[in-house]
């Protein structure tokens, strides 16, 4: 048996101790839950509200630009408060006594939190629609192959013969057939519905310009100056302006759509920057909850 010497053990007798981990996963666990549920029961809480003031029978239901902000602001708030909780929990359980471990505590609470909503997020939303986009395919399988069963019993009792049925589909589409063909080459001859096609068919190669864009207008002019039974001249000077429509149309489409994907943009990197500030302040709630835990803790 060793003897001790000076109060001192020997070398061999002695024990290093462990050092104590300073992140507690299972606090930062217990957290996690507290701030999601919070979440859920003031996200809940918020819908109602939301939802006693819809009254489409007098007329008083707010805007939807009052429901976004006051949803946002709603959003926020619930946000700060389940985080704090969430956090404040965590380094509680913890038992942390200095301010930077409580910090950490918080703020692995939030990225958590944030990472496990983001999860719940998209695969609740990519689940729902591909249950939608899967039922929908299963239905229409089962519609055609009824259908496709259904037609010859169908026949059958209308006394029918599906030999008839061939030769009756056989005969309309060759009429379809004879009705989509080439239109004569002089216009003339067309008719309106083939004058249309004629024209309809030169439009592309009419905006594509160039040589085949000066084709394409001189076969137009010709159609609609047998058509109208107007000398080309006049023709020409209504294809001249129905032209110019189209461009300017075009131009006015091609700002409008400009101005809106610019707006968007804008509007987009607004979000952004509004959802950063937030994601932002909920770090903030869930380490002030956190050191705040720690200083009672001390105290």
């Amino acid at each position: 048996m060793a003897t001790i010497q000076d109060g001192l053990a020997p070398i061999d007798k002695t024990r290093v101790g462990k050092t104590a981990t300073r992140l507690s996963w299972g606090a930062v666990l217990g957290g996690v839950v507290i701030a999601v549920a919070v979440q859920l029961v003031l996200g809940i809480l918020g819908a109602g509200i939301g939802l006693t003031m819809v009254d489409p029978v007098d007329g008083t239901t707010p805007g939807a630009a009052g429901f976004g902000i006051g949803a946002g602001i709603y959003w926020l708030i619930t946000t700060v408060l389940a985080l704090g909780a969430g956090g404040y929990a965590a380094a509680r359980v913890a038992g942390v006594t200095e301010r930077f471990d409580a910090l950490v505590h918080g703020l692995v609470v939030w990225g958590v939190t944030l990472i496990l909503t983001l999860y719940l997020l998209t695969s609740a939303v990519g689940g729902i629609i591909g249950g939608a986009f899967r039922t929908i395919g299963a239905v229409a399988g089962t519609a055609g192959t009824a259908v496709g069963a259904a037609a010859p019993a169908a026949a059958s009792v209308a006394g029918i013969d599906a030999n008839d049925v061939k030769d009756a589909a056989r005969d309309v589409r060759s009429e379809a057939a004879a009705y989509l063909s080439d239109a004569p080459n002089d216009p003339a001859q067309m008719t309106p519905e083939q004058a249309q096609a004629e024209i309809a068919k030169q439009l592309p190669a009419l905006a594509r310009g160039g040589a085949e864009g000066e084709q394409a207008e001189s076969r137009i002019v010709d159609v609609v100056a047998a058509q109208r039974k107007i000398s080309r001249s006049e023709a020409q000077a209504q294809v001249t302006r129905a032209r110019q429509q189209f461009v300017q149309t075009k131009n006015e489409t091609i700002a409008t759509a400009k101005s809106a994907t610019d707006k968007a943009a804008g509007a987009a990197a607004g979000t952004s920057f509004v959802l950063v500030l937030a994601l932002l302040i909920g770090a903030g709630a869930a380490g002030f909850g956190a050191t705040a835990a720690a200083r009672r803790r001390l105290r």
